[in-house]
């Protein structure tokens, strides 16, 4: 590379690198200045989130300095006027800035990551994820539903969690066709979770709003979660949707072979080993207990308590294998 190239890949650097500091410090005075909280506390804590899960998940520290830095970059795109803006509100795309980082940064991190996003199923985890979704159902009053698409979707869900029990509670082999209607199936309920996790948390006052420091500590600590969650979220959410042909690829060549790593995406991901029919005896007692006092007695949000659930109950496990020397 000759010296003149050089100089101007150098000058051209430091010119975009001036032009997007001088927009972020732009951005933060006009933030300021605004008689509205254009970057609310929640906000931050879901960056907060995503960003803990991004240095959790990659053991290289400069990946998540890169994946922070192009991801804050491309945010920028927040700021194109679009097909709507008839007149153009400087504050909304503000507004919109922080979460467009989220999204790309999950995005980012899961190119980055690999199959470390990609979490490992097994018939236990199937069988809790099945059983909180039976309560999910019932305890929002589905159950009494009279629509007749509901009433089918319900009965579908209901044949896909018997399903699972079915593999859980025997020692059937799990075959290549098992496991991926086994992973699909959870990512469908995780999708639902999630989906209902993200309004029940904007259900909330915002943190600034809190009646005092223990309010907003819970408050924020869901959206910190929430933030966690995110590029697991996205990534079922890709493994859900790559099913769906789209315009360029409908029912085409290209499409049956994304179709194929896809579905073997799903299979890799799912645990051929089987799970001991004791320990999923104890899966249905506990979440029974817990689901059932829950729904007696409303003790706690119904999403918190699928959560709660989901992390506490595989912790419970690990212990009493522990205690009964026994490697988990």
């Amino acid at each position: 590379m000759s010296k003149n190239k050089y100089r101007f890949i150098n000058l051209l650097l430091i010119t975009i690198g001036v032009l997007i500091l001088s927009f972020t410090i732009y951005i933060g005075y006009r933030t300021s200045i605004s008689n509205k909280q254009l970057i609310p506390i929640s906000v931050i804590a879901i960056i907060a989130g995503v960003i803990f899960e991004g240095i959790r998940l990659s053991d290289k520290w400069y990946i998540v300095l890169l994946t922070a830095l192009i991801s804050f970059i491309l945010s920028f795109l927040a700021f194109i006027p679009g097909k709507k803006d008839y007149f153009y509100n400087f504050e909304h795309h503000i507004e919109m800035f922080p979460y467009y980082f989220i999204v790309l940064f999950a995005l980012i991190s899961i190119i980055f990551n690999g199959n470390k996003v990609i979490p490992k199923l097994t018939e236990g985890i199937t069988l809790i994820q099945s059983i909180a979704i039976i309560y999910w159902v019932v305890d929002y009053g589905f159950i009494d539903a009279t629509n007749v698409f509901l009433k089918t979707v319900m009965i579908i869900g209901l044949f896909f969690s018997l399903y699972t029990m079915f593999h859980a509670f025997t020692h059937s082999i799990l075959t290549r066709t098992s496991r991926l209607t086994l992973s699909i199936w959870s990512s469908v309920i995780m999708f639902l979770f999630t989906t209902d996790n993200i309004y029940r948390v904007y259900q909330n006052e915002p943190i600034e709003n809190a009646s005092g420091i223990s309010q907003g500590l819970y408050t924020g600590l869901q959206f910190f979660l929430l933030g966690v969650s995110c590029i697991y979220s996205i990534q079922n959410f890709i493994m859900l949707t790559g099913f769906i042909p789209s315009k360029t690829t409908f029912f085409n060549k290209q499409y049956f072979r994304d179709l194929k790593e896809l579905k073997n995406d799903h299979i890799k991901r799912y645990s051929d080993k089987q799970v001991s029919i004791l320990h999923s005896f104890f899966c249905v007692l506990f979440t029974g207990i817990v689901f059932g006092l829950n729904y007696q007695f409303q003790l706690l949000p119904r999403n918190i308590a699928i959560w709660i659930v989901f992390v506490s109950f595989p912790i419970i496990l690990f212990i009493s294998d522990f205690l009964k020397g026994r490697k988990n």
